[in-house]
């Protein structure tokens, strides 16, 4: 029984020489056992070395182990009570049931359990406690000590409380992976591996309470025991110094095994202490210096050149990625390395690894990230957490389509977007719903183009299949709300086997196998068992309580959490990329360290979670030994640091990036400045300033260097001092013409739009073009989007729901059946009541509801409350018209007049060409009349639930018609209408159907409010600008007053007031004959297949800012050959002039040259 050290620096040969001595003694000592327990990530390389070394080709005697594997070795051959052992998973789903039981009991963190990643946090925090040996009575001792820090106190309260209800839960029926160890140690004295032993530890920087006690126990039973310690040349490894200093770590190792084994009344056998000779540093000076003097207090400056420390400045993190890869590709190829002579370490490793896999991928570097993968995101875990949430959410749209959006669903992509579309538009919500036959049909299906009922019938039945396949996967699944534990757990398992979940898993595999993505066949291959280890633990644990649906996806949520997926290298040539913490590198020739920048290097240590930095701080010093806190952490960094930095026997590259992936820029490490000082003849190298040439690494790089250089020649950027580079690039890629050509097509490729061919606008269009004037109103706006929404006729899917667009459709359809009503009862608009406004509107508006877009109206409170609001908007639309019309002498003479009702009229029927013809298609919302012996003058009004206003410059350019052609039609039909009169404009306007606010003061009258509405309600258009008409509209306008029914003013003198929207009729007829103009050349162009992406700007208005589109189009005003057309404006006298002249040329028979302006 004995203890002995083995001290020496990092890479001083420690390793080396123990492994030297256990092999000659095993060959001496054939009957005795020889235990070497390294860390986990060493064994296989360790066993690796020593048979290599081996005279006999093999170990015998020797035995590799880390403790994990020790325990299970020892446990194994002495027989103990058989217990399962609980790892972290089974930990957090313990503790999820033992929080849920004593929630009331815990003041301070009760409310808190529910929020994702807590119960991690918590049994982070007890794994800690039993790590260190904090039973629950020395909590008793905390809370004592924490009691003038109230929160501290109650949080250790509650820890206390969850602490004894966790191992209440679990006594007798389950051991933790910490209690693995205390049941081994007790264990350890009958084993006969071990009596009479020797046991080396190598490898470790330090070690836990737990493992401490178990390594006393070890020196009792075993003939020796050796720990190897790295220590710098001159430092007392007996003499304790403070945490700040580089090996207080080492020697507070040494002085508490140094304790237990006086304890143990162990004898010390004799040290030994490596230093000088062979070591790794033979061939490289500069990396030896390194070892001897970093973060050491004295030290003297570096004399001369070296070559083994480089150190360079990048970017950007993918920029340093990519030139390490450079590097890389430069010492297998000029050096003759291997890749395995070389590693990475990262300061920020799961930032950079996106960089390495893709940067590395591109330059074919092989490379294996060393890191554990979470499983939540895999598609598995997705599948089982929607098809649970289904039955707790009801099946609503975001459960379902989670669910067969998993990646695991048994149903096509594209009856997946069929089924979403109709769910989309008709609401279909619940079990009840996806249990029955979907029977709804929507708009899209009643308006099939086939116009048959059987297309109907097939497309129903496809959604019901689609529905019932979904139905059957889940199905199963359908259990009570409250059920025991051991019960969901059969059924979740029975659901996984009927869906041949670990069939599909196995297809992902073999696909990734495919595609050479090993890391992630991986995966794959474990995940399934993972899983199911997962459920064998919830059935052993939690099989016979009574929990509820959400409790039990809550329960798994924190077992999915604690899962981590591992991979071993798949090839022996190959980097091995990681962190500086949890890599474990053997010799290696070439380090690269990337991301030594501030925040990174050293790591933020705070870890936050339920012990907050603080709170460590306090109980460490209250004499609780804990996990390091921020400060000692830190310290510990610069032990990895260093370990980490002498690992290569021949070149250490550092690097750090100026801004961060989010372009944000950020600082070196202090540890760059440290090394400066060490060699201040070191200068940072800036690699991506080579020439390109210089970084050009193999055909691939070369590709991406031509493409870029390509579109800058081509942009004219390209510096004149590179273009001779470029060209030469440029004829290396001869033998590769196609690629090259390729790239070259790519980098003068514009933007040019050729259009649509004569025959295929007419085959798309047909010869006549039905067009609405909203269609050509789209046009004007941008010829791309016209063919996109009515050639290839896209539309955006329909949604169950009602927005404020959907108002307008509703207060069309109610005016229309109020005016039915009127009829009905025998009124007109001049004589019902406000009490009949009121009840005719709420009646109109709650019958058009109850079968308004399948009921949408009353699916909730929000729509119905819209019913309330309607009614309220539209009571006081009618009795608003109403009082327009009494102030006047016009009468409605027409509602809702849809074209198709007047076929006859000239101006709806275009000709375009011989053989080509355009029908215009609308509604005119109401036509008033007023008549004299001979002539009938017409208004039209067009209901608008916008803030829509006439705009002379809009109707200009074509982007608003919608008025004039209106105005146009309700001419020739009421001239038709009154045989012998004629017809003539009065005006065109918009009615704006709102219920406005006004401001009113204490003590206004009921009339002065009134008279405000009214001024916010009178209609906007434009009037004709005659005295009688203006009198007929409104008989109450007259000199000095403004109307509160049109957009009309007078001035004091009589005149016309500037703010007055009106026209002569001269100006009516001139716009009319503009816009009939405009209509007939906007339909040439349609039928010639215009179709170019030319979306306007007028002002700070464009065609794409609601453009539904624009994603499709992909315009872009940066790419060039991508540009607005600009509109100019003018003022209103220009903008007669400007018709008035098109309108002669066009009496005159002139070719116009000059309709480039709308276009």
């Amino acid at each position: 029984m004995s203890l002995r050290f083995c001290f020496g620096p990092s890479g001083s040969g420690k390793s080396h020489r123990i492994y030297e001595e256990i092999m000659q003694r095993a060959a001496e000592e054939p009957g005795r056992n020889f235990l070497i327990i390294v860390p986990d990530q060493f064994t296989m390389q360790t066993q690796k070395d020593l048979v290599m070394r081996s005279d006999r080709d093999g170990i015998l005697n020797i035995d590799v182990l880390s403790f994990g594997r020790l325990s299970h070795r020892i446990l194994e051959e002495v027989g103990t009570k058989e217990m399962p052992v609980l790892d972290d998973t089974g930990k957090s789903l313990v503790l999820q049931k033992v929080a849920a039981d004593l929630k009331e009991q815990l003041p301070a963190m009760g409310s808190l359990l529910h929020k994702q990643g807590y119960i991690h946090e918590v049994k982070s925090a007890i794994s800690e406690f039993m790590q260190y040996g904090i039973s629950t009575q020395d909590m008793d001792k905390l809370i004592t000590s924490a009691q003038k820090r109230g929160a501290l106190a109650m949080k250790l309260k509650d820890l206390k409380t969850l602490y004894r209800g966790f191992q209440d839960y679990i006594r007798d029926h389950f051991i933790t992976t910490e209690e693995t160890l205390d049941v081994l140690r007790r264990s350890l004295s009958k084993s006969k591996i071990l009596k009479g032993s020797v046991v080396v530890f190598d490898g470790f920087t330090g070690f836990t309470p737990i493992q401490n006690r178990l390594i006393q126990e070890l020196m009792r039973v075993c003939a020796e025991t050796i720990v190897t310690v790295t220590i710098g040349v001159g430092e007392d490894p007996y003499k304790m110094d403070g945490e700040q200093k580089l090996f207080h770590l080492s020697k507070k190792t040494v002085a508490d095994l140094e304790k237990l084994a006086a304890e143990a009344e162990v004898e010390r056998g004799e040290d030994l202490f490596v230093k000088g000779g062979p070591n790794r540093f033979a061939k490289a000076p500069a990396l030896h210096y390194l070892e001897q003097n970093l973060f050491r207090y004295q030290y003297e400056p570096y004399a001369g050149e070296q070559q083994e420390i480089h150190m360079f400045e990048a970017l950007s993190p993918r920029e340093e990625v990519h030139q390490t890869a450079l590097y890389i590709r430069h010492l297998i190829r000029e050096q003759g390395m291997t890749y395995r002579d070389i590693a990475v370490v990262i300061g920020d490793l799961e930032g950079y690894a996106s960089y390495v896999e893709t940067e590395f991928g591109q330059l074919e570097i092989p490379c294996f990230l060393d890191r554990t993968r979470g499983i939540v995101l895999n598609p598995m875990i997705e599948y089982i957490k929607s098809a649970l949430q289904l039955y707790i959410k009801d099946f609503s749209y975001d459960t379902v389509f989670h669910f067969l959006r998993s990646g695991m669903a048994d149903i096509s992509r594209e009856e997946i977007d069929e089924l979403e579309n109709y769910v989309i538009r008709t609401g279909a919500r619940g079990y009840r719903t996806y249990s029955r036959l979907f029977t709804r049909r929507t708009e899209e299906l009643q308006g099939n183009a086939e116009g048959s009922e059987q297309a109907e019938e097939k497309t129903m039945e496809r959604l019901n299949r689609i529905r019932q396949q979904f139905m059957d996967a889940v199905e199963i699944l359908h259990m009570g709300s409250q059920e025991k534990a051991g019960d969901y757990v059969s059924h979740l398992y029975d659901f996984l086997e009927q869906n041949q979940v670990q069939q599909k898993l196995l297809n992902y595999q073999q696909q990734f196998e495919k595609e050479g993505d090993l890391s992630r066949a991986r995966e794959y291959a474990q995940i399934y068992r993972l899983v199911m280890d997962l459920l064998d633990q919830v059935y052993e644990l939690l099989g016979e309580e009574e929990i509820s649906r959400q409790e039990f996806a809550d329960i798994l949520e924190a077992g999915f959490g604690e899962i981590t997926v591992g991979t071993i290298p798949q090839n022996v040539d190959r980097i091995v990329v990681g962190d500086m913490e949890r890599t474990r590198l053997k010799q290696v020739k070439v380090l690269f360290f990337l991301g030594v920048n501030d925040g990174s290097i050293p790591k933020n240590a705070s870890k936050g979670g339920i012990i907050s930095d603080m709170d460590r701080e306090f109980l460490i010093e209250s004499g609780t030994e804990m996990a390091p806190s921020p400060r000692q952490q830190m310290y510990i960094q610069r032990l990895y640091l260093y370990l980490n930095m002498t690992k290569p026997s021949e070149q250490l590259y550092l690097s750090y990036a100026k801004v961060n992936s989010e372009g944000k820029g950020i600082r070196p490490s202090y540890l760059i400045d440290t090394v400066r000082k060490l060699f201040p003849a070191m200068s940072v190298e800036y690699p991506q300033n080579r020439s390109r040439l210089e970084q050009i690494e193999g055909r691939q790089e070369g590709a991406r260097y031509l493409a870029e250089e390509l579109r800058e020649y081509v942009e004219g950027t390209l510096p004149e001092e590179e273009r001779q580079d470029f060209y030469l690039m440029y004829r290396a890629y001869e033998a590769d013409a196609a690629g090259r050509d390729l790239l070259t097509r790519a980098a003068f490729r514009r933007y040019r739009e050729s259009g649509l061919s004569r025959i295929v606008a007419r085959a798309l269009y047909g010869q006549q073009l039905e067009n609405s004037v909203s269609r050509l109103e789209a046009y004007a706006a941008c010829a791309c989007r016209h063919f996109l929404q009515y050639g290839l006729s896209l539309q955006e899917r329909e949604e169950f729901g009602f927005e404020v667009s959907d108002m307008g459709t509703v207060y069309h359809a109610v005016l229309e059946n109020f005016a039915g009503k009127l009829a009905e009862s025998n009124l007109t608009w001049w004589d019902f009541t406000e009490d009949f406004a009121a009840k005719a509107v709420k009646e109109s508006v709650e019958a058009y509801a109850a079968t308004y877009g399948e009921t949408v109206l009353y699916s909730s409170a929000r729509n119905e409350y819209a019913i309330t609001r309607m009614s309220r908007i539209l009571t006081r639309t009618v009795l608003t018209l109403q009082k327009h019309l009494k102030q006047g002498s016009f009468q409605p003479d027409d509602y809702e007049l849809s074209f198709r009702f007047a076929e006859d009229l000239d101006s709806i029927h275009v000709d375009l060409s011989e053989d080509e013809k355009m029908h215009l298609q609308g509604r005119i919302d109401r036509i008033d009349v007023s008549e004299d012996a001979e002539h009938v003058y017409v208004k039209v009004i067009d209901y608008k639930s916008g803030n829509t206003a006439l705009d002379l410059t809009s109707v200009y350019h074509g982007l608003q018609l919608q008025l004039i052609v209106y105005l146009n039609a309700a001419l020739e039909l009421e001239e038709k209408n009154h045989p012998g009169k004629h017809a003539e404009p009065a005006g065109m306007f918009y009615y704006h159907v709102k219920d406005p606010l006004v401001d009113g003061k204490p003590g206004d009258e009921e009339e002065e409010i009134e008279r405000k509405l009214l001024e916010k309600l009178k209609v906007d258009g434009l009037v004709r600008a005659e005295e009688k008409i203006l009198k007929d509209l409104d008989r109450e306008l007259e000199a000095g007053k403004k109307s509160l029914v049109i957009p009309a003013a007078y001035n004091k003198n009589g005149s016309l007031s500037s703010r007055s929207k009106t026209a002569s009729k001269e100006q009516f007829e001139e716009l009319c004959a503009y816009v009939n103009d405009k209509i007939r050349e906007n339909g040439t162009r349609i039928l010639s297949g215009e179709m170019e992406k030319n979306p306007y700007k007028l002002k700070q208005r464009t065609a794409c800012d609601y453009c539904s589109f624009k994603e499709i189009c992909g315009f872009d005003e940066k790419q060039e050959g991508n540009s607005f057309r600009r509109l100019p404006t003018f003022s209103d006298e220009e903008l007669w002039k400007k018709m008035r002249e098109k309108g002669e040329k066009e009496d005159g028979n002139e070719v116009d040259t000059g309709t480039a302006e709308g276009h």
